[in-house]
């Protein structure tokens, strides 16, 4: 009697989420809807599959193929643009990368040697006027 109670505690417990997560067993559907998920992200980032890949090595590849595809014929049927990814394929942020505008060094402006145009009305600067013949 006690062990077919033990086998029906056995058998209602091996159903338990929570058991399979704390021992480490992986659940199939859960790794699946991950991986679609991954691959349409992928996808949707504008990376092919094969970046997606080598981004999620522990994700399932046919899972994440399946749902990179999705995503690609559901983006083709409603015209949408590929997102510009912020990570890179070596996982650093693209947003660092970005190249800087370059500074023009410039040299100081030696006052003395700029002249101005005169006015209307203003006589030449001195050193505009010619020199007087003797």
């Amino acid at each position: 009697m006690s062990r077919m109670a033990f086998l029906a505690a056995a058998l209602t417990l091996a159903g338990c989420d929570q058991l399979k997560e704390r021992a480490g067993i992986p659940d199939p559907a859960k790794l699946e809807a991950e991986g679609k998920a991954i691959g349409s992200a992928c996808r949707h980032a504008g990376r092919g599959i094969e970046d997606c890949f080598r981004l999620n090595p522990d994700a399932s590849k046919p899972a994440m193929f399946t749902g990179w595809k999705d995503m690609n014929e559901y983006m083709l049927k409603n015209n949408m643009e590929a997102m510009e990814p912020t990570v890179s394929t070596s996982g650093q942020s693209l947003a660092s990368k970005k190249p800087k505008k370059k500074m023009i060094e410039l040299e100081p402006i030696d006052k003395s040697k700029v002249e101005t145009p005169a006015k209307e009305g203003e006589k030449e600067p001195a050193s505009k006027k010619e020199p007087q013949a003797h």
